[in-house]
């Protein structure tokens, strides 16, 4: 809890000293003697009427608002009017409590809500009062101060209390707000005046901010800004109202108070704004600069001051500045004083430096394009922000008129000629200097520069200019500098150079531009060319095969030049391994890759891969025979290295092994590489049974035999029977079959059954039909 004094004339009786801190008085005074005799204190502001009074009801002796002093403290005012958002008490110094206070009641004021497009206002404390004035100025001084200054909170950048000193004709409705941020239309609240808060918001308006407020300030308030000073336009001798307003916005927490200076509002005059060198408005070095102070009346005297000492013999209405300093005019008008100050800061011209700017010349007529901008750092004698135009001459150049439209490509009329720069600083204080054109010639020849075409082959690939500006080093002087640009025009005017590597846009042959510099002065623009050199055209790579059963034979390998003449290289590699082979062709026996680079005259190279694989004869393993079914199959079983095909009877190859539906018969199988390392071939015998014979004498069907029963099968054991299971023939290998006779005689037309047996022990039974 923080406890205000009272002040007791037996302390003051005995002299005793108290804290040092602001201290309040809401019952010495009563608003209009703190508004006339406190705020105003001057005979030459007349008619002066408190028409309204607002504050908090605190049901006693407490108000919201009234007389300060600072008790000797450092407070910036030692006396004045204050009004507050919270108990008058609360004001108090030191900063030991929260001022947090509210009362029955206590709205806001649309007045400043409107003024300040805000809304939501409450706890409001009001002091209206007519006036009039015989100067068209008034100001008065004043300070902002609030416990949502919170020194390292976000909150600072986000909430604020709300306060105006609203003005009007007293016959008009329309307010103008006066506690602006100087030099804008910015009201001054926590959030539009402080220093910056680390990680929420940065510094606004921080040269009108004053302090943070630590727990021994003289007045109850976290923060608090500079000294502000207020200041209306307004007609001589005219009522005018004004409403002194502050609030709480959104709710009571986290009172603010602003403090008026005891005598601060007064006549002034306008002597316009400062001239300073952070507003961008401060005077050049040497300009002089005309201050005007005249008020009506023919009696009025006029004393002008700089730096608080009276400048003598200056009487009139108009002062000569020509030096920087804080300039004061104190106007009497029949007894009354009017006062009006202005700051002035000069800034020095800029310094500038005559040069010569050489640029090269390619036909030796003393003409060429020039970048004027190239001659700025020259031109320019220390850092700072600059806007530098060029102009024909001199008088041109301090008019500001005529100025060289194309600076940077601008082309000289006659050799030496001189333009003029005009240097400008951001407060238009300018110096000119001359720069005089020259040129230079300096024939430089350079060699192609080739590079060999990229895999594509087409005329196009990239350049590393670095190789190329070392290819050009050993033709240019010692310690040039070398840029490279697609035309002579942008080599001359030292712009879009090319870096790095670039990608040529024509195909084989394409000509850049060479800018060497040296001594920082253009020593020649000459072209280069640019060529692509074709490799040699090669087959692509490819695979082939050696037959590894013709070992030790050889086959031959090519390097697969195409549409190629004259003298080329060859150079040969196995699995990586250099053979010693430099012919176009070899002769080879082993499997591997062989790889041949062809190198041409121009020293291009080609690289040709050749996979060599191997391959032979197959090998007949075995040949698995379904017969004697509804799916007679084949299929072949065999061992190599090769890739094989499969055909039966000469018939089209399949790279099956396997054939399917073959028909009882003998056939002959057929195995090919088709690497060309041969084939086999072999007969194989699918045995089958007739359904029926016919023995009849026409020589067709007139024996009934196992189909395929051929060498192979030549142990075949046959038996023919009735359907009784009468035995009726055995065939013999020398028989070609049963002709349907028993002992000599005709058999019917019947049924009749088999039972073979070959000489894997495999049986074969079924039947078949005799037909007369």
């Amino acid at each position: 809890m923080k406890y205000w004094i009272n002040l007791f004339l037996a302390f003051i009786f005995h002299g005793l000293v108290f804290g040092q801190h602001v201290q309040v008085d809401a019952q010495s005074y009563t608003p209009q003697e703190l508004i006339e005799n406190i705020l105003i204190g001057s005979q030459c502001i007349t008619n002066v009427n408190v028409t309204n009074v607002v504050g908090g009801n605190f049901n006693s002796s407490e108000k919201s608002y009234g007389y300060f002093h600072n008790g000797g403290s450092s407070f910036p005012f030692s006396e004045g009017l204050v009004l507050s958002t919270g108990r008058l008490s609360n004001v108090e110094g030191p900063n030991t409590s929260l001022s947090d206070d509210d009362a029955n009641n206590w709205g806001g004021d649309q007045d400043l809500e409107a003024a300040l497009n805000e809304s939501n206002t409450l706890n409001a404390t009001i002091i209206e009062f007519d006036f009039q004035s015989i100067a068209e100025q008034i100001t008065f001084r004043y300070i902002f101060a609030s416990e949502e200054y919170q020194e390292g909170n976000p909150n600072t950048c986000q909430y604020s209390d709300l306060f105006g000193f609203l003005i009007r004709p007293a016959n008009e409705q329309q307010y103008t707000n006066i506690a602006l941020v100087p030099n804008t239309q910015t009201p001054v609240k926590v959030t539009t005046v402080h220093s910056g808060i680390p990680g929420a918001c940065d510094p606004i308006n921080e040269a009108y901010f004053g302090s943070w407020n630590n727990s021994s300030a003289p007045i109850n308030f976290n923060g608090q800004t500079a000294i502000l000073t207020a200041t209306a336009n307004v007609e001589r001798n005219q009522t005018y109202h004004v409403k002194l307003v502050i609030a709480d916005e959104q709710n009571y927490r986290y009172d603010s108070a602003v403090f008026l200076e005891a005598g601060s509002f007064q006549l002034s005059t306008d002597l316009g704004p400062d001239l300073l060198v952070a507003n961008g408005t401060a005077l050049c070095e040497g300009e002089t600069y005309q201050l005007l102070a005249q008020e009506p009346g023919n009696t009025n005297t006029y004393k002008w001051f700089k730096d608080g000492a009276e400048l003598m013999g200056e009487t009139g209405t108009v002062l000569d500045v020509d030096a920087p300093g804080t300039y004061q005019v104190e106007i009497n008008i029949n007894g009354c004083l009017l006062y009006g100050d202005v700051v002035i800061e000069y800034t020095p011209q800029p310094q500038a430096n005559n040069t010569t700017l050489t640029q090269c010349d390619t036909d030796q007529d003393g003409l060429s394009t020039f970048n004027l901008f190239n001659a700025e750092n020259d031109i320019l004698a220390e850092n700072g922000t600059y806007v530098t135009n060029f102009y024909n001459n001199l008088n041109d150049a301090n008019a500001e008129t005529n100025e060289v439209t194309t600076p940077t490509a601008y082309n000289n009329t006659t050799p030496n000629e001189t333009v003029f720069a005009r240097v400008e600083n951001q407060f238009g204080c300018y110096t000119i200097a001359e720069v005089t054109l020259n040129t230079s010639y300096n024939p430089v020849s350079l060699q192609p520069y080739n590079i060999c075409d990229d895999s594509d082959n087409d005329g196009y690939t990239e350049f590393d200019l670095n190789l190329v500006e070392a290819h050009i080093i050993p033709s240019v002087p010692a310690n040039s500098q070398i840029s490279f640009h697609l035309s002579e025009e942008e080599a001359l005017a030292n712009s879009n150079a090319l870096t790095g590597t670039h990608a040529n846009t024509l195909p084989y042959t394409e000509t850049i531009y060479v800018r060497i510099t040296n001594n920082q002065t253009c020593y020649a623009v000459t072209p280069i060319a640019l060529q692509v050199l074709s490799p040699p055209s090669l087959l692509a790579n490819e695979t082939t095969y050696y037959c590894t059963n013709t070992y030790p034979q050889q086959i031959t390998l090519n390097a697969g030049l195409v549409n190629q003449t004259g003298t080329f290289n060859y150079f040969w590699e196995f699995n990586g391994n250099a053979l010693g082979l430099t012919s176009e062709s070899i002769q080879i026996n082993e499997i591997g890759t062989y790889t041949v680079t062809v190198t041409n005259n121009d020293n291009c190279s080609a690289t040709r891969n050749i996979e060599v694989l191997p391959s032979n004869t197959p090998t007949i393993e075995n040949i698995n025979v379904v017969e004697a079914s509804n799916n007679n199959t084949i299929t072949i079983l065999v061992s190599g290295d090769g890739n094989y095909e499969f055909s039966l009877n000469n018939g089209v190859f399949q790279t099956a092994n396997t054939f399917t539906n073959v028909a009882p018969g003998i056939y002959t199988v057929t195995v090919n590489d088709t690497n060309y390392c041969g084939a086999v071939t072999v007969e194989v015998a699918v045995l089958g049974f007739p359904k029926f014979f016919t023995p009849n004498g026409d020589n067709i069907n007139d024996t009934w035999i196992p189909i395929g029963a051929n060498l192979q099968h030549l142990s075949l054991n046959v038996k023919i029977f009735n359907r009784y299971g009468k035995l009726l023939k055995i065939l013999t290998r020398h028989e070609h079959g049963w002709d349907g006779t028993f002992k000599g005689k005709l058999l019917p037309s019947d049924d009749y059954w088999y039972i073979v047996k070959n000489t894997a022990g495999k049986t074969f039974k079924g039947h078949f039909t005799l037909k007369r």
